[in-house]
């Protein structure tokens, strides 16, 4: 699965209620989420960001609560992967059985703005605009196939149980 798109850098400890404030978790409806994904922490957040998107964060990305409408949030709003240095373990599950990519890069100097390419197989990060090249942690072949499939329900119904 190869993702190109814009880095939105941010900081440590983003928390799920930064991600997505607990006040807009009443309701399922994606387009709902999508609308308030970060405003707590960036108010212009959603202005600026186009599908396909790259969030970019420092340690412990997803901590907090382990409620699932944060990545569902990022994903309905057009996030295409979220990069950062450390996850919190939760968010990392949740993330994944949603269907939206994940790379821990223990160390990064991205910027926002810098144009990302990201190949999750090989855990290969290039920052385009620094002429930078990373080597995230490898995602397990099982989880890039939940990912290819959009999500763990999705890769069920086709095959049934986890093996690959």
């Amino acid at each position: 699965m190869h993702l190109n798109g814009i880095a939105h850098v941010y900081g440590d400890d983003i928390d799920t209620d930064r991600i997505i404030p607990g006040k807009y978790t009443k309701t399922l409806n994606l387009n709902d989420l999508a609308n308030h994904v970060l405003e707590d922490l960036d108010p212009d957040f959603r202005s600026r960001l186009t599908a396909g998107d790259i969030l970019v964060g420092g340690s412990n990305f997803g901590c907090g609560s382990s409620r699932e409408q944060a990545p569902l949030a990022l994903k309905a709003a057009g996030v295409s992967v979220v990069i950062a240095k450390s996850f919190a373990r939760i968010f990392y599950r949740n993330a994944i059985n949603i269907g939206l990519p994940l790379i821990e890069i223990p160390h990064h100097k991205i910027k926002n703005q810098d144009e990302i390419s990201v190949d999750l197989e090989s855990g290969r990060v290039i920052n385009v605009t620094a002429n930078n090249e990373y080597f995230g942690t490898k995602m397990p072949e099982v989880m890039i196939h939940i990912l290819n499939a959009g999500g763990l329900a999705s890769y069920l119904k086709t095959n049934k149980n986890y093996s690959i």
